[in-house]
């Protein structure tokens, strides 16, 4: 079920990507030669005007074939050149490569929106003014690899009910009371309640706290979440606004990773690729819809960060392209780009595999 889930997922996301271009290509009297439904091999498809609709074996997303996006002598001096994506203005050339990217951003906005609509979990300490979080409830946010929290057990996720020893319970239960009680009791051994998943099961577990700098701790963040439910008016503004947010630390959040990169300080298990998303997706799937529509309102945003760095064969490779050429003031040869592209398509699934092999190795 969660391999099927996220393929629907992946299928939703890119075509919602290419129909940015596809629009935005039709938009400007740019011929668009075939929209598909899936990768080749074809099963079938129907001409409507002159656009090609095909529907196509491998279930992995969608592509569009915008003539003029590979340069060629037809699409440079062809009878149809008037028409191609190449002989378009610098400006609707960008629109053109941005319209994917744009998309995913806008759809990202819509589902983060109607999770607010339907109910979304939200911090206690980020409600918007005049609007009350129910049913609050203190949440791990997330757990430290090889910490005492880890190894025992807890996720992300996981709403912790009560903290105990023995018969000695915590009774009022949040961030504060939760770490002075760790701190208080340092060198015993901590019973935690805590439930998990859309059906709210109750698992207890047991944690020694280890010394951090001479602080007891656990390896956990926490937070109180609970479930803001706003009329739509407000629900697409705080939408917009959550967009934006995500956006940014998912920038920063990349950029750190490129630059511990380089510095040879990069870690693997911050890259999760196909099949460890199955496993998230699964997860989100368990906490109920709304989350599932958050989940897939991130991939989204994500979809369109990856989409803009400028790496030959992605939408930020091409636009670094025209940048060239408009600082030049002349094409680039047509030979070099398209190998470029080639080449960097080919680098990318290479690193797909690499990150999928990463990702097979964390289930074991």
């Amino acid at each position: 079920m969660n391999i099927i889930i996220f393929f629907i997922i992946l299928l939703i996301l890119v075509l919602v990507h290419e129909f940015g271009h596809f629009f935005t290509a039709k938009r400007f009297g740019i011929r668009v030669d075939e929209f598909g439904f899936g990768f080749p091999p074809k099963l079938f498809g129907k001409k409507i005007g002159e656009t090609e609709y095909t529907f196509n074996l491998l279930p992995l997303g969608g592509f569009v074939k915008i003539f003029g996006e590979d340069i060629n002598e037809e699409s440079e001096s062809g009878e149809d050149r008037s028409r191609s994506l190449i002989n378009k203005p610098k400006w609707k050339q960008a629109i053109v490569l941005t319209g994917g990217v744009l998309a995913n951003f806008i759809l990202a906005w819509i589902l983060f929106s109607f999770s607010f609509m339907s109910g979304l979990p939200s911090s206690v300490s980020n409600a918007p003014e005049g609007y009350e979080i129910k049913d609050a409830e203190l949440m791990i946010i997330s757990v430290i690899t090889d910490s005492p929290a880890y190894t025992s057990g807890l996720k992300s996720g996981d709403k912790i009910t009560s903290v105990r020893i023995s018969d000695e319970e915590l009774l009022e239960i949040n961030s504060d009371t939760f770490k002075s009680f760790i701190t208080e009791n340092a060198s015993k051994e901590i019973l935690i309640d805590y439930k998990r998943g859309k059906d709210d099961l109750i698992f207890t577990t047991s944690v020694s706290p280890s010394l951090v700098d001479g602080v007891p701790m656990i390896g956990v963040s926490l937070d109180e979440i609970g479930t803001l439910k706003l009329p739509f008016y407000i629900a697409f503004w705080e939408g917009l606004k959550l967009d934006a947010i995500v956006t940014k630390e998912t920038v920063k959040g990349l950029y750190n990773l490129v630059i511990d990169s380089i510095r040879g300080e990069g870690d693997m298990s911050q890259i999760t690729g196909p099949v460890g998303m199955v496993g998230i997706v699964g997860d989100a799937y368990d906490y109920g819809f709304t989350y599932l529509l958050s989940f897939t309102a991130l991939i989204s945003v994500n979809l369109a960060i990856i989409n803009l760095i400028p790496f030959p064969a992605l939408d930020g490779g091409r636009l670094l392209f025209l940048l060239i050429e408009k600082i030049k003031g002349s094409r680039l040869n047509p030979k070099f780009a398209n190998t470029a592209n080639f080449v960097g398509f080919a680098i990318l699934i290479i690193l797909m595999l690499f990150v999928t092999y990463h990702d097979i190795l964390k289930m074991f």
